[in-house]
């Protein structure tokens, strides 16, 4: 896209994980037209390679945990740096982060600040005190945010209803990722693969990609995985992800390690991987049963790469997976139907082809990064020429 104007953008984010696995295309495609963008976000060992890279990266400590100490220490941090730095746009990611960030905006002057909701911090699953805690949290930033972008046209629903942003300051924006990156006739080394992982050429393999902390369902899924092991020898499963070190949700390494023991080599953890894309490939089916999500790109990967989802079902996951189309939905917490769907597409390996063929045809129409990058700089563009039209 391109437009005439010369911004300088702060894009901000809690850790260093989420601007090199999230941000970086909307950074690219910014930097491309000709807009100055810095990123704000902890210190890690992703920024000395993305600095390297030419990525214009400022840290400044953000805790991914509600200590008002910690906040209030980000606060005053972000406010002298965003004073010194005189941004156009402050463009706030994570819900800690933001939270601290826009009001550092506001408090800095930021003649426009914008929110991208990747899932609100508040869901169906806290105790009730704690999710109108968060949400009047959320109102009370809604009052110094200019624009609100959601990837879940169901967070979009949820901030109007909950007056988080009146519809005129909101705009669902979706998910996505680079198709040329995720397609499945560029990999040509399944066979080297496998056998480096030592997986047979003729094992079902299922798969999981996230971070190791229970709320994403992976303990549900081993469960699952462990009790059908027993009655197919040929299935295996693929973990991949970490726990970050700022993680302050529950591990699973015991559940790991637990599956582990019953499934001996038929469960490879793999850790935290930079080749998706192949990694995807050698799956039958990919599994992401989490409790809560945003827009989850994992299973946009998995349906980009030609593969049947099977996903809990709550918002975010089912704007993605059509349920009997592209793959199946089930409840939260349900390791019974993780195994039954899973058997399903054991037994029917024709259908877990036709769902993920399905599932790629939905991928490039829907949900290509390229087009929500555009989006995203097309609506900021609009936004700053409104309140500042050209003479």
């Amino acid at each position: 896209m391109e437009t005439s104007m010369v911004l300088k953008v702060c894009q901000l984010c809690a850790v260093d994980f989420t601007l090199a696995r999230f941000l970086l295309p909307l950074i690219d495609g910014m930097q491309a037209c000709g807009w100055h963008v810095t990123t704000v976000c902890s210190d890690g060992p992703e920024v000395l390679s993305l600095r390297s890279r030419g990525y214009r990266i400022h840290t400044i400590p953000i805790a991914r945990s509600m200590k008002p100490w910690l906040a209030i220490r980000s606060l005053i941090q972000l406010v002298f740096f965003l004073h010194h730095e005189r941004f156009d746009v402050l463009h706030a990611h994570t819900p800690v982060a933001a939270l601290i960030g826009r009001f550092a905006a506001y408090i800095a002057r930021v003649p426009l600040i914008i929110y991208t909701a990747h899932g609100f911090y508040f869901h169906d699953e806290m105790s009730s005190f704690k999710r109108i805690f968060f949400l009047l949290l959320e109102r009370l930033a809604g009052s110094v945010t200019d624009l609100l972008f959601c990837q879940s046209a169901e967070d979009a629903l949820t901030a109007v209803r909950n007056h988080i942003v009146p519809a005129s300051r909101l705009l669902t924006i979706g998910n996505g990722v680079d198709p040329r990156r995720f397609d499945p006739l560029l990999i040509n080394n399944l066979p080297s693969l496998r056998s480096s992982l030592s997986i047979p050429h003729d094992a079902f393999v299922v798969g999981f990609i996230g971070r190791q902390v229970i709320e994403k369902g992976i303990a549900d899924f081993l469960k699952a995985m462990t009790g059908l092991s027993m009655h197919f020898p040929d299935l295996w499963v693929l973990l991949i992800g970490d726990r970050l070190p700022s993680d302050h949700q529950q591990g699973v390494d015991d559940e790991i390690q637990h599956a582990k023991g019953i499934m001996g080599p038929r469960l490879v953890s793999l850790g935290y991987r930079d080749d998706i894309p192949e990694l995807l490939a050698l799956m039958d089916v990919f599994c992401l049963p989490s409790w809560r999500e945003g827009m989850p790109r994992t299973i946009i990967e998995a349906m980009m790469m030609g593969k049947p989802v099977l996903a809990t079902d709550i918002r975010g996951s089912r704007e993605e997976v059509v349920h009997g189309q592209t793959g199946f939905l089930i409840p939260i917490r349900s390791p019974s139907r993780i195994a039954m769907e899973v058997k399903r597409l054991l037994l029917n390996r024709d259908l877990a082809s036709q769902l993920g063929d399905a599932g790629r045809v939905r991928a490039l129409s829907h949900f290509d990064e390229s087009k929500i990058v555009q989006l995203q700089i097309k609506r900021i563009s609009r936004e700053v020429s409104t309140r500042h039209p050209c003479p």
